[in-house]
């Protein structure tokens, strides 16, 4: 999912993914309906695109939500917590929550999921 060159390039910029990051990915956690870990691919294009749209900030975005434009980040910086940004709003205005760690971001994913699908 991530390769060891991009993992190498985000430390000299000063950023480590965390541990339990890193252990959803082993666990093959990925896929949670409406939030999806995104592959490499999207999440290079995805931190060229948040520079520039959000110059100011330094986000590592990892997770996509399908049904809006929101994104999950870690942000260089702030330790492990994990921001949620609306991506192409203006700047100032992206920002829609944050939460102290990637399990925590994880566990509402799931039950986000839970909810998405009694309902469906």
């Amino acid at each position: 999912m991530l390769s060891n060159s991009l993992i190498e390039k985000l430390k000299h910029e000063g950023f480590q993914y965390p541990a339990s990051f890193l252990k959803a990915i082993d666990l093959n956690l990925v896929n949670f309906d409406l939030w999806y870990i995104m592959d490499e691919g999207k999440v290079v294009s995805r931190i060229e695109g948040l520079k520039r749209r959000y110059p100011a900030r330094r986000l590592i975005p990892f997770a996509r939500r399908d049904d809006n434009d929101d994104i999950a980040c870690f942000e260089i910086g702030k330790g492990e917590k994990v921001e949620i940004i609306h991506d192409f709003a203006s700047a100032g205005y992206e920002q829609r929550n944050e939460y102290d760690d990637f399990w925590k971001w994880l566990e509402v994913a799931v039950k986000e999921m839970i909810e998405y699908n009694k309902e469906n």
